[in-house]
């Protein structure tokens, strides 16, 4: 209801009917700008300039919405993947209802750092969310590749078995899936519904001493779906993992 033009015919003592003769409208007209809809141009002059008020009073303008920043997806960064506090990876798994999606090599710290990871991680699963974990194949030449430009040959390789041993369980768990891809990574990704944790692989450099974007999904075509659809073209050619 336009609270205001209502008072203000009240107050003046003039009927929506003869508000409706003075601008050459029907009655239902009036009808409907009193019910909130904005009157054309030259009937609010006419309305405002018979109720001797400023048109602004009866019709405020509407702020403009401000444009969504270009950066708005952006919520923090961090130096490397050591500063991303440790509540930061808690509390985005623990707030995860729908989906959740791990891509990397190893990731030994992930559950390294947080020994109740697995748990957590079904616990999502339980509360309806879909878990997908994609490791690098042990055996894949990718694996074998990004080794050797760490300068650590083998050990890659060494540490995605002994991490893969830790999310055995998860193999029996509903909504849990877990596959190995022989992908060259550029960065490392970990979805928490719409928020996004991307680690940016540097060339010779292990994952850790690399930055970290945290992202929120803002709108379409923006960073994160770039990233997500990523992480869906990698899972699609991905293999399950069978111990």
């Amino acid at each position: 209801m336009n609270d205001r033009l209502q008072s203000v015919l009240l107050q003046r003592g003039v009927r929506p009917e003869r508000l409706a003769e003075v601008c050459g409208v029907g009655p239902k007209t009036v009808g409907r700008w009193l019910g909130g809809r904005v009157p054309h141009p030259k009937h609010r002059h006419h309305v405002a300039h018979h109720l001797r008020v400023e048109e602004d009073f009866l019709w405020p303008p509407v702020p403009e919405t401000p444009p969504v920043p270009r950066n708005a997806e952006l919520v923090a960064t961090y130096p490397n993947r050591a500063e991303v506090p440790r509540e930061v990876w808690l509390s985005l798994l623990r707030d995860a209802t729908e989906q959740v999606d791990v891509l990397i090599f190893s990731g030994t710290f992930f559950v390294q750092t947080n020994p109740q990871v697995v748990r957590m991680l079904a616990e999502c699963a339980a509360r309806g969310a879909r878990v997908r974990l994609c490791f690098g194949n042990p055996c894949g030449q990718a694996v074998v590749t990004r080794g050797h430009e760490e300068g650590i040959g083998d050990t890659l390789a060494a540490k995605v078995r002994a991490s893969l041993t830790y999310y055995r369980s998860l193999l029996a768990t509903e909504r849990c899936e877990i596959r190995l891809h022989d992908t060259t990574l550029y960065n490392s990704l970990f979805r928490y519904d719409e928020n996004l944790l991307v680690n940016p692989h540097i060339w010779g450099q292990p994952a850790s001493a690399n930055p970290v974007l945290q992202l929120r999904r803002v709108d379409e075509a923006g960073w994160f779906d770039s990233y997500t659809e990523s992480f869906d073209a990698i899972w699609a050619d991905a293999q399950p993992w069978t111990p």
